[in-house]
């Protein structure tokens, strides 16, 4: 086999299908976001306003986690000497765990290295754990949620998105003797729409099911202290499972499972993907406790992005951008073009010091390729009609419609 041969061609399907990923070469400014700095394609460090970030609530920058990490750092050193039960559970671990589990109003949590390590570890583990059991999943469903359901071996029914009646029917027509889970998301992040997490609970309540819901891109953002959708829609007691992240509003790195202290024994117990994978360090964890901590007692952050997501919506509206239906932070605009997607992203970026990533097939469904703008607290209104500027300029040049308000 001409092994060289098969890699330039699995490179080539994506270059002719328009979706190669290109990673910009970047640097935040520490305490200035979203100003940042672009080594691509110029010489030397270009300034560019960054549109895409998930840092939502950019507490990545927050002098609080920045001071914490600093003394974590000078107080343990870097790394957390390698799994837990090698390592043993860092204090910084312990500490982040029970504020995790109160924000959720669960008895515990448990911290993994990231929201998809959380999401294909639980998953993978627990299906196992029930025999027989059987996941229904929701089709918009996260590619980790999809790969911990694979992982697990167990049978997979998947429902239509946010389909209360294809879900009930796919319960309906299951043994109800056999253990089952359903498991969603609260914000699908690409659409920006909503589950209905308490139909859902409904019906899990109904046909004997457990409930596991991804809130990677709610946890702090709503809620009143920043528990999620779950939290501000006063569901959290319904859900079996909440995994979340920690490396979006709460700026920094890591993912976690909060559930009855039964639950987070066994996955600590059984799964590998925590069993043998080095912990997070505690610098990490430090930034995330005083980001978690800020934001249980201030919404001025979550208050800010919610404004500035709505401003940015209008704005788009009132030019004619095709910008999709959202009722989220999410903001997302349709091109409906892999090759056109990247080139408006191109432009942006090397005309207009404005960065955002395309979004293509297999994040989105072909057809439905889109660039996805994050605004949040520190985006001014100023930032906003300059980016609402250049993207009408560049839908004119590319001759592309738009819908002005009459």
């Amino acid at each position: 086999m001409n092994y060289e041969q098969v890699f330039d061609q699995a490179i080539d399907r994506l270059h002719s299908e328009g979706r190669y990923r290109v990673f910009i070469d970047i640097l935040r400014n520490k305490g200035m976001f979203p100003n940042a700095r672009c080594f691509a394609g110029h010489n030397g460090p270009k300034p560019i306003t960054v549109w895409c970030s998930n840092d939502y609530l950019a507490m990545g920058q927050h002098p609080k986690v920045i001071a914490a990490m600093e003394e974590a750092l000078h107080d343990v050193g870097a790394g957390s000497g390698g799994t837990r039960n090698i390592g043993g559970n860092t204090h910084y671990h312990i500490d982040l765990e029970r504020e995790l589990a109160d924000l959720h109003g669960k008895d515990g949590a448990l911290l993994f290295t990231s929201g998809y390590v959380s999401n294909d570890a639980t998953l993978s583990t627990i299906a196992k754990i029930l025999p027989g059991c059987v996941i229904f999943s929701d089709e918009l469903n996260h590619a980790s949620m999809i790969a911990g359901i694979r992982n697990s071996g167990a049978e997979k029914k998947v429902f239509r998105h946010n389909d209360l009646a294809h879900l009930e029917e796919l319960l309906a027509e299951t043994d109800p003797a056999l253990p089952k889970l359903i498991a969603f998301e609260s914000v699908y992040s690409m659409d920006g729409d909503v589950a209905p997490i308490h139909a859902i609970c409904d019906l899990a309540e109904k046909y004997n099911a457990l409930t596991y819901i991804d809130e990677v891109h709610a946890v702090g953002m709503y809620g009143a202290r920043g528990g999620g959708i779950s939290e501000r829609d006063n569901a959290a007691s319904r859900i079996t499972i909440i995994e979340g992240t920690l490396g979006k509003a709460f700026g920094v790195m890591g993912g976690y499972i909060a559930a009855d202290t039964r639950i987070i024994d066994v996955i600590r117990s059984y799964a590998p993907g925590f069993i043998f994978t080095t912990s997070l360090s505690p610098v990490l964890v430090a930034g995330v406790l005083a980001a978690v901590r800020h934001l249980k007692g201030s919404s001025e952050e979550r208050d800010a992005q919610q404004r500035h997501a709505a401003m940015l919506k209008g704005m788009f509206r009132d030019a004619g951008l095709p910008v999709m239906d959202s009722t989220t932070h999410i903001v997302p605009l349709m091109v409906g073009d892999p090759v056109r997607a990247k080139a408006i992203s191109d432009i942006l970026l090397a005309e207009y010091g404005v960065y955002v990533q395309p979004i293509n097939y297999p994040t989105v469904p072909r057809g439905t390729e889109r660039l996805r703008f994050t605004p949040g607290p520190t985006h001014d209104e100023a930032m906003m009609r300059e980016l609402t500027q250049a993207l009408v300029e560049i839908w004119e040049r590319f001759d592309l419609p738009v819908a002005r308000a009459a």
